[in-house]
């Protein structure tokens, strides 16, 4: 009754009624648009993850704009199966499918990282070794904290890129359930065009498939890597039971080479590809004949081959077991039961047959218990060299120094007959900066090197320079190395010294590129003519360059090849 004698109630117009209800409905569909919008987003992100993961090369060379714009087989694969399958098991499947992804992920890149520094891919089983020395490694050179910082980091990028593609797939799988029937279609079309692909063989480059299926073999490949990376420790076991040598009384060893001197000495890094590789200085060439000419000047006689390193890249320790036991050792795990074995070493052999044996390790700054097993009666690391001059990025002393200090440490007095092995390092990555030759009055006189210092880079660091300036700093290292041995036969060698110089691996592939082999070329130089004669059936190349035709061997056929050369051959045993 008030209302209607005192109040008048506004009568909205009906444009006025309607206003609030139009403002209200844009509202909501600009809302669904914008929730469209995001979801569309997140779904096309997913699948780039999804694409980017599947395509991924594991090699360097397969590194290229083309490697992302395929068509993986497992990708449409998957979105078939995820159609098919019921609700509760498509969950399973594709957090199932995403993890996969992700470790997968994981191994290319680590693929990726083993062929550049190794050439070679990264072992599931057999390289799990090496963690403990990557470790060891970074705590040197960085410090623990750092270490630590980095292996956390290492961990928590692992799982964000497991996460990631885990989240990835899921996201993909539900997009493709909500659009069923378009996705049907599009898968259908996808896997008849994948097959006509496949069929007719199309490539967008050479090598790289418009069809591809590369997870798939990645995956079937680790799976075979893992079968044989756990039987590999049978087999090796198996091969290290066989030894001709084992039982032979040492006064049957060496027996050519009673009241000599022998040198052994491995430089780093010094691979065939030193000598034939036409992007590389043939200033190296040039050194090596001048050193021969050298040589042959004051008496000493020189042949020269090669040998097929059980490395590439790096892993020097794995070469120098298999030249000295005479068994193949090409990873961690073969490694670490060879020096847990009582298997004869060359070192072992000269030992057993009454030299004195030492190593010469400027390169080891700490403990090293696997000298014993390989029979050194003395052992000169870095620290008992005692250099005080400036380092040479990785190598701690110069080439030159510690052939001057084993001279005077070694063999200036009289002595009993002497078998050394000596790991050279100056040629070791980065290859920059290099010393220089000086006089060996003063070469062991670290003073002498303190000009010559200059920026200390980390063996990573060849990594991001031009690979003409690596290659450039590669040759003038090798070239030092092998100026500082032959400079050292001439100023010290006599009639009873034996020199065997050779490299223990291939250069990283940033130098030779990939493809280039694991040979590593090999001489032994004497002034004694009945050394040479002994070896005339090896059919080596005279001088220090072995020719092209040079035989080839396996390094593991040296030990059981030199000891019949140089002694009565065993009992029952032929050398492979």
């Amino acid at each position: 009754m008030a209302a209607q004698e005192g109040t008048v109630t506004p009568v909205k117009s009906g444009h006025d009624q309607r206003r609030p209800a139009r403002g209200g409905g844009c509202r909501r569909a600009c809302t669904r648009g914008s929730r469209r919008a995001v979801r569309g987003a997140a779904d096309g992100l997913a699948l780039v993850v999804v694409l980017i993961a599947l395509a991924l090369p594991n090699r360097p060379d397969g590194v290229t704009p083309f490697a992302l714009v395929t068509v993986p087989i497992e990708l449409v694969l998957g979105g078939a199966v995820m159609l098919i399958l019921p609700a509760s098991s498509r969950r399973v499947v594709a957090v199932a499918l995403g993890v996969l992804l992700g470790v997968l992920s994981l191994v290319k890149l680590l693929d990726l990282g083993f062929y550049t520094a190794l050439a070679r891919p990264f072992d599931p089983v057999l390289d799990l070794a090496l963690l403990d020395d990557a470790v060891r490694l970074l705590t040197a050179a960085s410090g623990r904290t750092a270490s630590i910082g980095a292996a956390i980091l290492a961990v928590a990028a692992a799982v964000a890129t497991v996460a990631v593609s885990t989240l990835a797939v899921q996201r993909l799988t539900a997009a493709v359930v909500r659009r069923r029937e378009a996705s049907t279609r599009l898968v259908t079309v996808a896997a008849l065009g994948w097959l006509t692909l496949w069929l007719a063989g199309v490539q967008l480059a050479p090598g790289i498939p418009l069809a591809a299926s590369g997870e798939t073999s990645l995956a079937s490949t680790e799976a075979l890597g893992v079968v044989r990376g756990v039987s590999d420790r049978r087999n090796f076991e198996r091969e290290a039971a066989v030894d001709a040598y084992a039982s032979v009384p040492g006064d049957q060893l060496l027996t050519a080479l009673r009241g000599r001197d022998v040198l052994l000495v491995f430089v780093e890094s010094y691979g065939r590809s030193a000598l034939t590789d036409p992007r590389i200085d043939v200033a190296l060439d040039r050194s090596l004949d001048r050193g021969t000419r050298s040589l042959s000047a004051a008496g000493f006689g020189s042949r020269s081959a090669y040998l097929t390193s059980s490395t590439a890249g790096g892993g020097s320790w794995l070469a120098q077991g298999t030249l000295l036991s005479g068994l193949w050792v090409d990873n961690q795990s073969r490694y670490q039961q060879l020096v847990a074995s009582d298997r004869l070493t060359l070192p072992r052999a000269f030992a057993r047959a009454g030299w004195r044996t030492v190593a010469v390790a400027p390169g080891t700054t700490r403990a090293w218990p696997e000298s014993a097993f390989y029979g050194y009666q003395g052992v000169y690391d870095a620290a008992a060299l005692d250099y005080h001059g400036p380092s040479f990025s990785w190598a701690a002393m110069p080439d030159q120094y510690t052939l001057a200090e084993f001279e005077r440490l070694e063999r200036s007095a009289p002595h009993p007959p002497l078998m050394a092995v000596v790991p050279l390092v100056s040629s070791h990555a980065p290859w920059a900066p290099v010393p220089t030759m000086v006089d060996w009055s003063v070469a062991g006189d670290s003073a002498t090197y303190a000009s010559m210092a200059g920026p200390n880079d980390p063996p990573e660091a060849i990594l991001t320079r031009d690979p003409d300036v690596v290659r450039a700093d590669y040759a003038r290292a090798v070239d030092y190395s092998m100026q500082s041995v032959v400079s050292y036969l001439r100023r010290y060698g006599d009639e009873n010294l034996v020199a065997i110089i050779l490299g223990d691996h291939q250069p990283s592939p940033v130098v030779t590129g990939t493809g280039a082999g694991r040979d590593v070329p090999i001489t032994i130089v004497s002034k004694d003519r009945s050394v040479i004669s002994r070896i005339g059936g090896w059919r080596w190349s005279p001088g220090l360059r072995p020719a092209a035709e040079a035989p080839v061997w396996r390094m593991d056929a040296f030990r059981d090849r030199f000891l019949a050369a140089f002694g009565p051959p065993a009992s029952g045993g032929q050398p492979h």
